[in-house]
């Protein structure tokens, strides 16, 4: 019996699954840590490799959500250190903000990798309104 469970997931998500990994494997130096993520990072791509919608191009996205992931990832670690030294001033509000602002920008990427690949499944956000004058 393999250990794991298969569920239904939209294109983006589970594109965005693959840029977490790739990422993670990129700047994490932990041997036994390594192994579970490209273990995962592995399975991954190949199931979606056996997809029909890997043919079609969509590496322009791609690129940018492994962007916003990584900025994502710049970002949460800046505000754990803003964090640990009890700093919650400008620059944490700052930050604070700049993690909603990218997980928007997050979603929106996603949500266009869904629209051009056809997905069954598209994820939908609703938030209040926070633009400037809104």
């Amino acid at each position: 019996m393999t250990a794991e469970i298969l569920v239904p997931v939209s294109f983006g998500e589970l594109l965005d699954k693959i840029s977490i990994l790739q990422i993670k494997s990129e700047r994490i130096s932990d041997p036994a840590k390594l192994a579970n993520i490209r273990a995962e990072l592995s399975a991954l791509e190949q199931t979606w490799m056996a997809h029909p919608a890997a043919v079609k191009d969509v590496a322009r996205l791609r690129a940018e959500l492994k962007a916003v992931n990584e900025r994502l990832w710049d970002t949460e670690d800046d505000i754990r250190l803003q964090d640990k030294a009890q700093a919650f001033d400008e620059r944490f509000i700052e930050l604070a903000r700049t993690v909603y602002l990218q997980n928007d920008a997050r979603a929106r990427i996603k949500k266009d990798i869904n629209l051009a690949l056809g997905s069954a499944y598209v994820e939908e956000k609703s938030y209040k309104d926070y633009a400037a004058g809104a």
